[in-house]
């Protein structure tokens, strides 16, 4: 499918990057290179491995408690999980809006 932007140049979208979610970035970046799989994972940092399968394939977003939980295990900053979810989902809402933003006035001060 082929879209118009603003400035009259065609997208199309099948030429774009995949945008990987929390899920696939836990599993390629954290748990392949240690060889952890799902339940070993669950049960180090108390889950429920059906909890965090859900989470790694896309069908259910991280909250706060699971990533607290995964950053203490893989010693990274309190929040690092959600913020990979939420740049993710605003790649994602940008790349869907293709060019919308920009015939948005912004407001004056």
């Amino acid at each position: 499918m082929r879209m118009m932007s603003k400035s009259s140049t065609t997208t199309d979208q099948s030429d774009w990057l995949h945008i990987p979610h929390v899920g696939e970035m836990l599993v390629s970046e954290f748990m392949e290179p240690l060889e952890l799989d799902t339940v070993a994972l669950a049960k180090a940092i108390a889950v429920d491995s059906a909890r965090l399968q859900a989470m790694i394939d896309g069908e259910q977003r991280i909250d706060g408690e699971l990533d607290l939980r995964l950053s203490r295990y893989f010693r990274m900053s309190e929040g690092f999980f959600l913020r990979l979810q939420t740049s993710a989902e605003l790649r994602t809402a940008k790349r869907a809006l293709n060019g919308e933003l920009g015939r948005i006035e912004p407001r004056a001060a």
